[in-house]
């Protein structure tokens, strides 16, 4: 260790102590012991958390306190940003390392990070000041389970990969929407390892957005805007992840990126959590450009693909682990209790194999009872008030409350109060003349046709489906 993080360790052991002081233990345990230094440049201190719910919690009621916690010890850091850990690592760093440096007074701008068939090499270790998010190893097309709910989006990322191979673009650009956990990252992944095998020369980036707003405010805090714009619009192959975290000013450079990279014909998949005519802080040219590519929904998991995924995971357990056998028994009740999302099937399963392991307890419909309970009551105890349904349905759709209660009939109206008294009967425990009357003092019938309408739009609509299916997450979280 030399000595500059000598003494950035110790001034950040000093912080902690203040912020220690500042919070109490029990806060600081739940919010900060994760919080780690990464480095010092100029006045800036970049800071990095394992997940993105503690960084967007951290940010949102904490920033300043750390701040000041800066400036008692250090004066001259002015400003934070903080970033995600992702395989144990935060990437990117500000500063690339000194042995790796470019000529002096010259602003190294190196290749896209470039998939290998192993494991990613570092962006740190190869001195790039820019460099594309961490692939996971493991998200690949032979990894991924493929069901009804997801073929057609597994089907594009394998005809986008094998062009990209052969140095043409098919689709253009790409964008595969879905809510948490049901496979988005794991096909961009597989996309940027199967295009990246027979070329390792071929720019392929892969950023999520944070990284991406990252790279852009590190540009231009370090007046390399114009190098971070023709890094990026030099590459074959562009993939951004969690596009709902895109904000500010580097949307907009996005959007100016995206022109630029189908203008010169070259290949862009994008994947958020909404279809594009939800993104908000998009602007409307690029929700357009979006929009006129394809679309691709992954709808929610049915019980077939569940079953199917668990019966992989546990296959993969079983040739890992000695004696670690799931019984179809176990199989079936896993894939029928566990119905959030794909993370939360992959982790019952590790829980299951934990168990097993410690206890030397058999895997058996029991053992599972106790040891994913708390995924299943998660579930149970969550109470969904009608109040809660108005509140975010009027938010999502832009309609006030009080329209959503009125006789209004435009049709801007109605299908947002027919999606909310849906929700209402499917959420909650209440009659039809109960919700009629929460609903402006509507009679059964109103209420019965309301859900009767909707079932059949989700049936003949997708991204309707999807989008309701988005609003009952939002409102079980």
């Amino acid at each position: 260790m030399g000595k500059d993080d000598r003494d950035a360790s110790e001034l950040f052991a000093r912080i902690r102590a203040r912020l220690k002081a500042a919070v109490g233990e029990d806060v600081y345990n739940s919010w900060f012991a994760r919080l780690e230094l990464e480095e010092l440049v100029d006045d800036l201190a970049h800071l990095s958390v394992p997940t993105r719910f503690l960084c967007s919690w951290i940010q949102s009621n904490y920033a300043e306190k750390i701040l000041d916690a800066f400036k008692a010890e250090a004066s001259g850091i002015a400003r934070l940003h903080f970033t995600v850990r992702v395989n144990g690592q935060a990437r990117p760093r500000l500063a690339p390392p000194a042995e790796a440096s470019a000529e002096p007074g010259v602003e190294a701008v190196p290749a896209a990070a470039r998939p290998a068939r192993e494991t990613p090499a570092p962006a740190a270790a190869r001195g790039d000041a820019l460099s594309g998010s961490a692939l996971d190893p493991k998200m690949t097309f032979d990894s991924f389970v493929a069901g009804a709910p997801n073929e057609i989006a597994l089907g594009v990322a394998k005809q986008v990969a094998h062009a990209a191979l052969n140095n043409t673009v098919s689709f253009n650009p790409v964008y595969i929407h879905s809510t948490v956990g049901l496979g988005k990252s794991h096909l961009l992944n597989a996309i940027a390892w199967a295009a990246g095998a027979g070329d390792p020369a071929r720019n392929i980036v892969y950023l999520t957005a944070d990284h991406f707003m990252y790279h852009f405010i590190t540009a231009v805090q370090r007046q390399s805007a114009i190098a971070f714009k023709e890094w990026l619009r030099r590459v074959d192959l562009l993939l951004i992840d969690d596009m709902q975290f895109l904000q500010g000013k580097s949307a907009t450079e996005f959007g100016h990126t995206l022109g630029t990279l189908l203008t010169g014909a070259k290949q862009v998949v994008v994947a958020g959590d909404a279809p594009p005519r939800d993104l908000d802080m998009l602007d409307e040219r690029v929700r357009s450009r979006l929009s006129g590519g394809l679309v691709v929904p992954i709808n929610g998991f049915d019980l077939e693909l569940r079953r199917a995924i668990v019966t992989r995971r546990a296959e993969q357990a079983s040739a890992r682990f000695a004696g670690v056998h799931f019984p179809p028994a176990v199989i079936d009740y896993i894939a029928r209790v566990v119905v959030s999302h794909g993370r939360d099937l992959d982790g019952s399963v590790n829980r299951l194999v934990a168990a097993n392991q410690l206890t030397q307890e058999p895997i058996t419909v029991t053992l599972a009872e106790r040891t994913l309970a708390d995924l299943v009551r998660s579930r149970e105890a969550k109470r969904v008030r009608i109040e809660d349904i108005l509140r975010i349905v009027s938010r999502h759709y832009k309609v006030p409350r009080n329209d959503l209660l009125s006789s209004r009939r435009s049709r801007d109206v109605v299908r947002p109060r027919q999606i909310a008294m849906y929700l209402a009967k499917s959420l909650t425990a209440r009659s039809l003349p109960e919700i009629g009357r929460r609903f402006g003092g509507r009679d059964h019938t109103t209420v019965l046709h309301s859900v009767r309408k909707v079932e059949q739009l989700m049936k003949d609509d997708g991204d309707l489906a999807q989008e309701i299916e988005l609003l009952k997450r939002m409102l079980e979280e």
